[in-house]
């Protein structure tokens, strides 16, 4: 039996939610699936100093991605199927993301010299290895952050030679004063920590949301399913379907008989029926 009014929102807003996290785990997996088996790239996972915070960003990004995934998955079942069990593992999933999310933000806020140290050396990882490598993967990593910091390599837009094509392209002025990368993160995650911690706890209550939603639809099931799709007559709910004979009492019909229509006629027309 489906439901309807707020559970019929709630499913809606669930499968919204599936599809954004089915497109950016997709996204995440491919991308960590194509930096760890690439040929120039398998060798860093023979862990040392240099390549360290490489190893755990793609490793980051395959976690993180298939969970992503197995969230997406479970929503899509539940709220397409109506499925409480399935309901029930993706309200689970999505609260442990929720507590990683709040964990995080405030670990960047709190350490954020250290968070911005480590992200800036695995940018010169990244970097020093897609050049000596120039593997695809690599280069659109580089592509991404670029895009995301709006910054150009190491040396900047004017001084950048090795990476230029993985810059974003905007306009002659905008490309020479364009910034390098290690000092724009190191910037952005030391002055608007603040900032980045709100961004993680905004989208930690976005998954609350769903927690919510997922509550609110599992309990629009509940109640749509244990509801009988037929009513159970007894005595007493006909006595109160039916209406009460002292107060509404049948209509009475009266009916002549046959002899008394014939003596009737023969008196009018004088002519006897027989």
């Amino acid at each position: 039996m489906g439901v309807d009014g707020c559970g019929q929102m709630c499913k809606c807003i669930l499968i919204l939610f599936s599809a954004l996290f089915a497109i950016v785990g997709f996204a995440m997996v491919g991308l960590g699936l194509g930096l760890r088996l690439s040929s120039g790239t398998r060798g860093l996972f023979n862990i040392d100093l240099e390549t360290q915070e490489f190893v755990i960003f793609v490793v980051v990004l395959l976690v993180l991605g298939t969970l992503m995934l197995i969230v997406a998955i479970c929503g899509f079942h539940g709220a397409c199927s109506e499925n409480i069990s399935s309901l029930t593992s993706f309200s689970i999933l999505l609260g442990i993301m929720a507590v990683v999310e709040i964990g995080v933000g405030v670990l960047v806020f709190i350490r954020s010299q250290e968070v911005s140290q480590r992200l800036a050396n695995l940018y010169a990882s990244l970097y020093a290895q897609f050049v000596n490598k120039r593997d695809p993967s690599l280069g659109a990593t580089l592509k991404i952050i670029h895009e995301a910091f709006d910054c150009c390599g190491v040396g900047g837009g004017v001084l950048e030679l090795f990476v230029r094509d993985t810059c974003p392209n905007k306009g002659f002025l905008e490309t020479i004063t364009r910034s390098n990368c290690p000092s724009v993160i190191l910037n952005i995650f030391q002055d608007k920590a603040p900032l980045i911690m709100g961004f993680f706890l905004a989208t930690a209550a976005m998954m609350i949301v769903g927690l919510v939603c997922s509550a609110v639809l599992k309990k629009a099931i509940k109640d749509a399913s244990s509801a009988p799709p037929y009513l159970l007559l007894s005595s007493h709910t006909i006595s109160h379907i039916l209406p009460d004979p002292a107060l509404y009492p049948a209509p009475t019909v009266t009916v002549p008989m046959a002899e008394e229509a014939n003596a009737q006629m023969r008196v009018s027309t004088g002519v006897s029926c027989y």
